[in-house]
């Protein structure tokens, strides 16, 4: 029995290391027609024009993961999620069952770093920092997610060229194969090029449990649309979104009609999209809801489509390539 939005992903087809340049991932393009081509995302500029708004998120990933110890010398891994204050973050600990409240978590030299606090929902702690995150330098990394097994040799090599937005935990990886001067021939190929800000939460990192897709709950993400760019979207022939975040934070100002705060949207089939024609994002996860908005976006034939990238050879996840599809291309006629 094939489980919804379950498909065979071989280990082998995870990209662990991002391709050089950044600009010649490969690129599996649906916009019309029977059948998706090939194409790499270099080519991005010939595949807009004017009348097109290309809307990027520009958000920063946060060095968000801490490599601490217990005043015993066990090891402890924070991941801070989200701020919460005066120096608190919500964050998953490991291994959180040997931490109760009060438990203080030392940097190498034995400075305590920080104190475990309170349970709270979805498995995270809170956690209270000594001083100011940007201070952690030598112990902070960026979080790579956790299928991905080798260290970046540059981690900037896990931020788009345009992040601007200290916030989120995962990069919204689609835009990492965009480059300065592939952004700036789209802009010479008559295409406007805008930007929002969604900080990417933790739920990127965990697959849907629940046995129904309807009964999944999604985590609340911040978001905030700039003025200027509901405007250019709203007056464009057509709306190319870069990842899956950027399509739920329009979605989710165009539906509401406020341009901040925070969205918990989840985009299933049956969904009416108000903002969005076109989507450029990367290969999903197996049971994420990542794969079910892009069945919503696209149709089912995502199947068919991942099928050809895997016989074509295409990398997955993360570091791997994208795919440039139109709203409905993929359903069955």
């Amino acid at each position: 029995m094939v489980l919804p939005f379950e498909y065979d992903l071989p280990e082998a087809a995870i990209a662990q290391v991002p391709v050089e340049p950044r600009s010649a991932a490969r690129l599996l393009v649906h916009l019309q027609g029977p059948a998706p081509e090939h194409r790499s995302v270099s080519d991005l500029p010939q595949l807009v024009g004017p009348g097109d708004v290309l809307v990027v998120n520009d958000t920063r990933v946060l060095s968000a993961r801490l490599r601490l110890h217990k005043a015993t010398g066990g090891r402890v891994e924070v991941l801070l999620v989200e701020p919460l204050g005066e120096g608190a973050w919500s964050a998953l600990v490991r291994p959180g069952r040997r931490l109760p409240p009060g438990t203080e978590l030392l940097h190498s030299d034995g400075a305590v770093v920080a104190e475990v606090g309170r349970p709270m929902e979805d498995g995270l702690r809170q956690v209270q920092l000594h001083g100011e995150l940007d201070d952690l330098a030598d112990v902070a990394e960026v979080p790579l997610p956790p299928y991905i097994h080798q260290r970046l040799a540059d981690p900037e090599r896990y931020q788009t060229v345009y992040a601007n937005h200290p916030g989120s935990v995962a990069a919204p990886t689609a835009g990492l194969h965009l480059t300065s001067e592939v952004l700036a021939a789209c802009r010479s190929a008559g295409a406007d090029v805008a930007a929002v800000d969604l900080a990417v939460g933790i739920g990127t990192f965990r697959p849907m449990t629940a046995e129904r897709v309807e009964d999944h709950t999604m985590h609340e993400e911040r978001y905030r649309v700039p003025a200027e760019t509901m405007a250019a979207v709203e007056a464009a022939s057509r709306v190319i979104a870069v990842g899956t975040t950027t399509v739920r934070a329009l979605e989710s100002a165009a539906g509401t009609g406020s341009l901040e705060g925070r969205t918990g949207l989840f985009i299933r089939p049956g969904f009416v999209f108000r903002a969005v024609d076109v989507m450029l994002t990367n290969f999903h996860l197996p049971r994420s809801s990542l794969l079910v908005m892009l069945e919503a976006f696209y149709g089912p034939g995502w199947r068919e489509l991942y099928a050809t990238a895997l016989a074509g050879g295409y990398r997955f996840l993360s570091f791997g390539d994208a795919t440039l599809v139109a709203r409905g291309a993929g359903h069955h006629s």
